[in-house]
């Protein structure tokens, strides 16, 4: 079995073989071995399980004990001279130092929940690390969260604990009244604020002295929101063991860029759980905007192997003289998020010689299919199934359709659910079992297999927005359009956009007391409107004004028509 592992995973990873020994010393080897094992019927997966003090310590163990280089494990810059670096030693320091303030300070206990809420900055890395020492479960959100968004996390979660800086600070104080779980508020900053309590100082005067926390396989460690397709946000919760090893096989070069943003799970994955189970080093440039020329500079300056971006990312890089850029040490580039344009790829690869390579996954799932290095690519597939999940097209009745026919991509999650799925949505049993059909996990995204086992992403089934990398439920923006006096009915649908793949178009119905405005100056009010009520990210970059909307009997909007008439379709 041990020659099996060794045969059927190094064809999915990039650049370390698990036939390295240092690597097989690395529990993260051993919990691989004991996941193929159990998907045979021969073993169960361990029970106790902390990629801390299993994963990270044994990396920090290996460097002291001189049987490989004391690399660095994070290594951050700020575009202003500023840089960090730490080995695995100094991580494991610097992250019990943040345990003993989350526990000791903050007085959390195994199990309790901490939102998380801050920019590509060092401390949003050893947060993650100290509350996996501590067995806190953190909830990371992106930093364009709006009062309103916050004020639902903080309820919906419960938790006691939020940690952001000066930016989101401000919002938080307006809703905290509202939140009887919230204890604590940790505030990185380089100053004080009322009512709350400065991380760096009190991070900088503990002890290192912390035991990690025994934490079994199956215990929360991440929840994730989901975008509230058709309602509000879900929670979606993951353990310790699922995202230790959904994606082990998406990058293991030695130095990698991610420019996702820190609140999505594409960030947890590939710039946490992934490069560190490697003992890879995570390059973090803070970038307050994504630049495309500070990234290709950055690539040049800088030993980075893998490059990892949404779509919107390469359509920016392609549009620059990319042949006057020398890269250091670039071999591997991955996107997700969304489908990328084959020309954008072909653009790409004729200017720098590299290929992109195409990742699909869920908050829910992690990557479950991708196209890893070695394998043919196909421009406009999302590649094949990873290991360890058994992928497949189904129909409604979850039968398994032949290669080419359209269906809802789905993991197989019987008789054995695989240890990569997320555990359930919290508070929410009814969406649990909805997303379960037959022994399936169904996606909820349309799509086809071919003759090779190649996956090709069609459509979603619940309207999803996906713009820059970012997924936008339609429901939280119609929802926000339609505080707005002058809206008396809203559809939201993507549209399709040159750079940003597609973008959120609105649809609006005007009140009777509107309908003789200024159509300019209200779309830009509108617009405005969405922006302050929700994320920024979420607003109508188009705006409509229609008579009325296509219904259905029932009085249903009918969006597929709306967003057939966007992309032509009609």
């Amino acid at each position: 079995v041990h020659h099996e592992l060794l045969l059927v995973l190094p064809n999915y990873l990039f650049g370390v073989g698990m036939g390295d020994p240092t690597f097989q010393k690395n529990y993260i080897f051993k919990l691989l071995l004991y996941i193929l094992l159990k998907q045979r019927g021969e073993q169960e997966i361990p029970k106790y399980f902390n990629f801390a003090s299993d994963v990270l310590d044994k990396w920090s163990e290996i460097e002291k004990a001189g049987k490989r280089p004391s690399n660095s494990a994070f290594w951050w810059i700020s575009g202003k001279g500023e840089e960090v670096k730490w080995s695995f030693e100094e991580l494991g320091f610097l992250s019990r130092k943040v345990a003993n303030v989350l526990t000791k300070v903050c007085g959390l206990q195994k199990g309790d929940r901490i939102i998380v809420v801050l920019p590509r900055i060092p401390e949003w890395w050893l947060v993650n690390v100290a509350c996996m020492r501590a067995g806190i479960v953190l909830i990371p959100g992106t930093s364009q969260l709006s009062a309103k968004d916050i004020l639902y996390r903080l309820q919906a979660s419960k938790a006691m604990c939020i940690i952001t800086d000066d930016t989101v600070a401000p919002a938080v104080d307006s809703v905290a009244s509202e939140c009887q779980f919230l204890k604590t508020k940790l505030i990185v900053s380089k100053g004080s604020r009322e009512g709350w309590l400065n991380f760096s100082e009190l991070y900088k005067n503990q002890s290192a002295d912390h035991s990690c926390v025994k934490t079994r396989i199956e215990d929360s460690v991440n929840i994730f929101f989901t975008s509230g397709t058709t309602g509000s946000p879900k929670m979606t919760e993951h353990s310790h063991g699922s995202l230790a090893s959904m994606h082990a096989s998406a990058s293991a070069l030695s130095s990698s860029l991610v420019t996702a943003d820190t609140g999505w799970i594409l960030t947890s994955l590939t710039s946490v759980f992934d490069p560190w189970v490697f003992g890879s080093c995570i390059f973090v440039h803070q970038l307050p905007q994504i630049e495309s020329a500070t990234i290709l500079n950055t690539l040049c300056r800088f030993p980075i192997d893998t490059l990892v971006g949404v779509p919107t990312l390469y359509r920016m890089l392609v549009q620059n003289d990319l042949s006057s850029y020398k890269f250091m040490n670039l071999k591997h580039c991955m996107s997700g998020g969304e489908p990328l344009n084959p020309e954008v790829m072909e653009k790409w690869k004729s200017q720098t010689g590299l290929d992109i390579h195409e990742v699909y996954g869920q908050t829910e799932t992690g990557i479950i299919c991708s196209v890893f290095k070695g394998m043919k690519i196909k421009p406009g597939s999302m590649g094949k199934a990873a290991p360890l999940f058994d992928v497949q097209v189904v129909d409604k009745n979850a039968n398994i359709l032949p290669p080419g026919q359209q269906g809802e991509i789905a993991v197989r999650s019987k008789p054995i659910r695989p240890l990569g799925l997320f555990s359930e949505y919290i508070d929410n049993p009814k969406k649990t079992a909805e997303s379960e059909r037959g022994d399936f996990y169904v996606t909820g995204d349309r799509g086809t297999m071919d003759e090779d086992g190649y996956f090709w992403f069609i459509g979603r089934d619940d309207d999803i927005i996906i713009s820059s990398g970012y997924r936008i439920g339609p429901f939280e923006v119609e929802s926000a359009l339609m505080e707005h006096p002058a809206v008396a009915e809203a559809a939201v649908v993507s549209s399709p956009d040159p750079l940003r793949g597609e973008v959120v178009k609105a649809f609006v119905v005007l009140s009777a007391t509107f309908s003789s405005s200024d159509r300019e100056h209200l779309a830009c009010e509108l617009q405005e409107h969405v922006k302050k009520t929700t994320a920024p990210y979420k607003y109508p970059r188009k705006v409509e004004f229609v008579q009325q909307m296509p219904k259905t009997i029932t009085g249903k909007i009918k969006r597929h028509e709306l967003r057939n008439k966007e992309w032509g379709r009609m």
